[in-house]
């Protein structure tokens, strides 16, 4: 594990913190730091929620530029997978995962939050993919995750022209779930993931994959796997608790291990 990426257990909830002064660029330190850091999470059986957090002052300001100096086509075709593979990580984890968003989410900083299900975002943060400003674009899964998220268009307005856009317009066009104070948004991701933390693990895992593996293909591929999921799901303890809870006691009232 990197020393620029920790992982904080408490609980049954992790957090994967970037530390690295000043703006939490993400060198390919902090990406194979984010690589094990995914892995370590997804692994642990205990954790069963993941917030992703820059600290109180910066969420991510993006790639480290300077490694990009000098580099030709053969280095970043070699690299470029290497990259995308260890932020690909943090979006596989089998676990609701929430960004807690201060100060800039940017270029690769941005597209890390777009590895989370959930993003809340302190009401003063700047968010962006301003590659196109470098005479690049996005690597590390902007062009593919952002228009997912928030539509082809506005996709391409923020990619094309590298604008900075604010919380109240990243709320409005559902780049983030949550805008709060900039105090408030590890307590409010920390309320969220403690919320997941208690449901079914393994549904919730089962859910996350048929979602996102359903966005991967056409709606019938969507369809088989949800199909498979949803079978799966009985052969667990949860299902059977769930399902004894609301005949014994009604809706809502179960408790998972």
């Amino acid at each position: 594990m990197s020393d620029l990426v920790r992982v904080e257990v408490d609980g049954k909830v992790a957090t994967i913190r970037l530390d690295r002064p000043t703006m939490n660029a993400i060198d390919s330190a902090v990406q194979e730091g984010l690589r094990a850091a995914a892995e370590q999470v997804s692994r642990d059986d205990a954790v069963r929620a993941v917030v992703v957090y820059g600290g109180e002052k910066v969420f991510a300001a993006g790639a480290d530029v300077k490694q990009f100096v000098g580099q030709d086509h053969a280095v970043m075709m070699r690299d470029a997978s290497r990259v995308m593979s260890a932020i690909d990580a943090v979006a596989r984890i089998p676990k609701p995962v929430i960004a807690a968003v201060t100060g800039y989410a940017l270029g690769g900083g941005c597209e890390l939050a777009l590895t989370a299900d959930f993003r809340v975002s302190a009401d003063d943060a700047k968010w962006g993919q301003p590659e196109i400003l470098l005479g690049i674009i996005p690597g590390m899964g902007g062009t593919q995750r952002l228009p997912r998220l928030v539509g082809p268009a506005k996709a391409k307005d923020l990619i094309f022209t590298g604008r900075f856009v604010d919380a109240q317009e990243a709320l409005e066009i559902g780049l983030v779930d949550a805008v709060v104070p900039a105090a408030q948004v590890y307590e409010t991701a920390r309320k969220m993931a403690d919320k997941f933390a208690k449901g079914p693990a393994l549904a919730l895992a089962a859910a996350k994959a048929a979602i996102d593996g359903g966005l991967d293909g056409d709606l019938a591929s969507g369809l088989r796997l949800e199909s498979h999921l949803f079978a799966s799901v009985f052969a667990t303890e949860d299902a059977a608790t769930g399902m004894k809870s609301f005949v014994e006691s009604g809706p809502g009232k179960a408790v998972f291990a």
